[in-house]
Formats: structure tokens, sequence, C-alpha cells
């Protein structure tokens, strides 16, 4: 189970061709004692196809496209039979209205093995304005689809919501979800109105932006205290992260990795505000919210080379987690300390060679294990 009580550890099984990957990657995770296989919900990926080639990466000499995306909705039904909880990590409710991803995660309580995951954020540009949908006041939609889904997953009979993008007049939703397996709801928050969504709303908290120890420590209290002020269990919310990790079998291999274009990319979608705080402007201005504002194909080639080339080891070191195994270990028990309770590892190492893509899987495999053993044995008051 996927509590505050215990230490929990989850895989990315991507929503990529082909299936067998992702049925691979499920078979490893089932095998290896993760218990969340993660899937994502995107149109297009975070890396451009103007530079998308054997130099960038060994894994696009295998894809001639990194856009190519399942519907995250169809593989988690596909995945539902599977002995894991099985999660989005993470959909929004511009794409697909509260009520259909209230719905979808109901019918899914019926069909899993384990309560399903749905995580929620407020959306990412380059999924929405493409495709010629609003990203106006994504926060406040999100407040409001939050309210609209836990009305479908609680409420009995009529559901009505006036809401400044929603509105429900007498709907009906009368499907409940499966007793003792209902869906929970984990919130990707990093800024303050965020945080106190989680705390109102959310069933656990998946962040993906990197904190220090005491920072985490930090946001998390102001999620457990919005969550008592809602006259809500504010020890029962999960405290997850997806981290960015670079793992080499050697601190001087993993330093390697951190100079390859796979990093440098990945460094880009770090905010502004990170770039300030090691002395650096954004390439793509003062402004640039990272994952958030990048759409991938509004570069040039040209425009990625030159922004690469001013990403600096400053700034890989405070956006992505890197080392040996035992070096992140380190690191890791200090955010467990902290409230961490689900960890989520992401190697951007994977992209550096396919040597470099299976050591990170077996790596993960044994920092969850030992995460999890270091947790039983001092215990959940740590």
């Amino acid at each position: 189970m996927v509590d505050s009580k215990t230490f929990t550890s989850g895989i990315g099984v991507g929503t990529q061709p082909p299936l067998g990957r992702i049925n691979a990657l499920t078979r490893v995770a089932q095998v290896t004692g993760f218990d969340v296989a993660w899937v994502i919900d995107h149109f297009m990926s975070f890396f451009p196809q103007a530079i998308w080639d054997k130099d960038f990466s060994w894994a696009a000499s295998a894809d001639s496209t990194p856009h190519a995306y399942f519907d995250y909705q169809a593989v988690m039904a596909y995945l539902a039979r599977k002995n894991l909880h099985i999660g989005v990590g993470v959909t929004e409710p511009i794409r697909r209205h509260p009520v259909l991803l209230a719905q979808f995660a109901m019918t899914l309580s019926h069909m899993a093995k384990k309560a399903p995951i749905l995580g929620i954020g407020s959306g990412e540009r380059e999924n929405v304005e493409p495709y010629g949908l609003p990203f106006d006041k994504p926060v406040g939609r999100l407040e409001e689809a939050l309210q609209v889904i836990r009305a479908c997953f609680e409420s009995k009979g009529p559901i009505k919501f006036d809401g400044e993008f929603y509105q429900l007049d007498r709907a009906i939703m009368d499907l409940r979800p499966k007793a003792g397996n209902e869906p929970k709801i984990w919130i990707a928050a990093h800024g303050p109105r965020m945080l106190r969504l989680t705390g109102q709303y959310g069933d656990g908290w998946y962040p993906t932006l990197p904190m220090t120890p005491h920072e985490y420590e930090t946001a998390l209290g102001e999620i457990r205290a919005h969550a008592r002020r809602a006259s809500r269990d504010d020890a029962g919310i999960v405290a997850g992260w997806q981290a960015f990790t670079v793992i080499g079998k050697t601190e001087k291999h993993a330093r390697e990795i951190l100079d390859s274009r796979p990093v440098r990319l990945v460094s880009l979608l770090a905010p502004s505000y990170l770039w300030q705080s090691v002395g650096l402007e954004h390439p793509f201005g003062p402004n640039f919210r990272g994952m958030i504002d990048f759409v991938p194909p509004y570069y040039s080639r040209k425009q990625l080379e030159d922004a690469m080339r001013k990403v600096r080891p400053e700034l890989i070191a405070k956006f992505i987690v890197w080392g040996t195994p035992d070096s992140i270990m380190e690191k890791m028990f200090e955010y467990q300390d902290a409230g961490l309770r689900h960890l989520a590892l992401s190697p951007a190492s994977a992209l550096y060679s396919k040597r470099d893509a299976l050591y990170s899987m077996r790596a993960a495999v044994s920092i969850q294990k030992r995460l999890r053993k270091r947790f039983a044995n001092v215990g959940a008051g740590s």
C-alpha cells in the first residue's frame, strides 16, 4: 500500500511505443519490488525533434521521433491487472474535463488490483498551446477541477458547481469507486498556492523540481498545515518526489555524463530562478518557467545548441541529483529524514548510453531497496 506510514518507490514505465517496452519495464517493477508504475500524459516529448539524432542520444537511433505517445488512460487500463499501483504522473484538467478524469479514475478502481493514482497538476504549455487550447489561469482552473473531482468521488445525487472554468447544473455521476480500492489524488505542487491545494484536496504530493532537504521539509509542513485548516488528516498525505538523477558507476563517470548533451538539454528545463541562483541568466528569458513553458518545436537547432552551451556545472548540480549509487543514497537519506515517503527516480543518465541505461535501472532498484530497509529499521518516526 502507498501510504504515509511506509516508504514506497515508483518507476516510470512510460507511455511511448513500443508496447513491449512498457511491458518489460512493468515486469521489472514487479520483480524488483517497486510499488507504483508511473505513466505520463503527453502529446509531445520535452526532447526536440530538431536535435533528436544519434549524436544527441543513443536512444534516437532506435526511434525516429521522440514525440510518439500512447493515450495514458488506455495504458493505465491495460496495466490495471498488474500487482502494482498504476499512476499517472501527471495529467491536467485542460485537455480532459474533470468529470471525465473522475469517471476514469473510478472506473479504473474496479479494474485494478491496487488503488490507482490520479496524479494531476496545472499543466505544461507544450501539451496545450500548440493544440489551440487555453493556458490562462492554469492554477485557478486546477483548483476548480479538484473540487469537481472530489465532488464526483464523494457526492451522492446531482452535482451543482458554478465556477469560472467549469459549470455543472444537476450533473449526474452516480458511479462509485470500488470500496477499499478508491483512487488517490496526488498533486504536482511547488508554489504556495499549489501547496495549499495539495493540503486541501490531495492524498499525495508529487513534485518534480529540486529542493534542498530543508526546503522539502518546509514545503511539506505547509501542505500539512493547510490540510489541518481544511479538517483533513494531514499525516495521511503521502510525501513523494520525482527526482531527476544522473547515476554513474564512479564519480568521474557521473561527471562525464553531466557534461553530455542530453543532460544539458534537461538542464534547460530548469526554471529561470534556478539559473539566477547560481548567477546565470536563462537563455530563454528571465521569466522562463522551465518545463511549464518549454515547447520543443518552437526552437530551432541553432537556438537549442546555443542555449545548451550556456549550461554550467553549478546549474546542473542544482537541478539534478547526481553521483554514484552510494552518494545518491546518502543524499536521499536526508530527504527521507525530511519526510520523503515515496521516491521515483528519473535517470537522465539513461540517455547517455545503453550501458548507462541498464546501470541506472539496476542502481535505482538498489537505491529503493536500501531506502525501504533504512526506513523499516529506523521507523516511521524518523
